[in-house]
């Protein structure tokens, strides 16, 4: 009965494993583990269609004038016909005219990011001359300050403690 369960693919090693579980022996099969995971799915891509190409199919679509010509069309293309449906209703509101231009925010004009470079720039070298300003201002009064204080007739320590 034991050489059945092995034989079966049923028992074994790995048999007792939890579900989750595998050891390198069941993973892979291979030592370079070359081989994908037959459990994990790849995930899907969805398929994009240039203008151009919706266009040209719907101008297929409807030059086909045989019975079960636009069904045939679709199987060779791999379409359904609800892409022949969205398509047209695309062309007639002229979206297929929009859908040729590239997907995404339109990319920034270089000489607006060098303005707002050079604003900032401005605007901190207007900001320290402002702050140099202010600290001439008041090297000016500490020196007039001093001027008076040190002037012969000026004011003294003794005159200033006096009153």
């Amino acid at each position: 009965m034991l050489n059945d369960v092995r034989v079966n693919g049923a028992g074994g090693r790995g048999a007792e494993r939890a579900v989750g579980e595998r050891s390198a022996a069941t993973a892979g099969g291979v030592a370079g583990g070359s081989r994908s995971d037959p459990e994990l799915v790849e995930r899907p891509r969805r398929r994009r269609f240039s203008a151009e190409y919706k266009l040209r199919i719907l101008r297929e679509a409807e030059a086909c004038t045989e019975l079960g010509g636009v069904g045939a069309l679709l199987r060779r293309e791999g379409l359904y016909s609800s892409h022949l449906t969205e398509w047209r209703r695309q062309r007639d509101r002229g979206a297929l005219e929009a859908l040729g231009r590239p997907r995404g925010r339109p990319k920034p004009n270089p000489l607006e990011a060098e303005v707002e470079r050079l604003r900032r720039r401005l605007e901190r070298t207007e900001a320290e001359l402002a702050k140099a300003h202010k600290v001439i201002e008041v090297q000016g009064k500490v020196s007039a300050l001093l001027g008076v204080l040190l002037e012969p007739g000026g004011a003294t320590p003794t005159e200033s403690s006096a009153r």
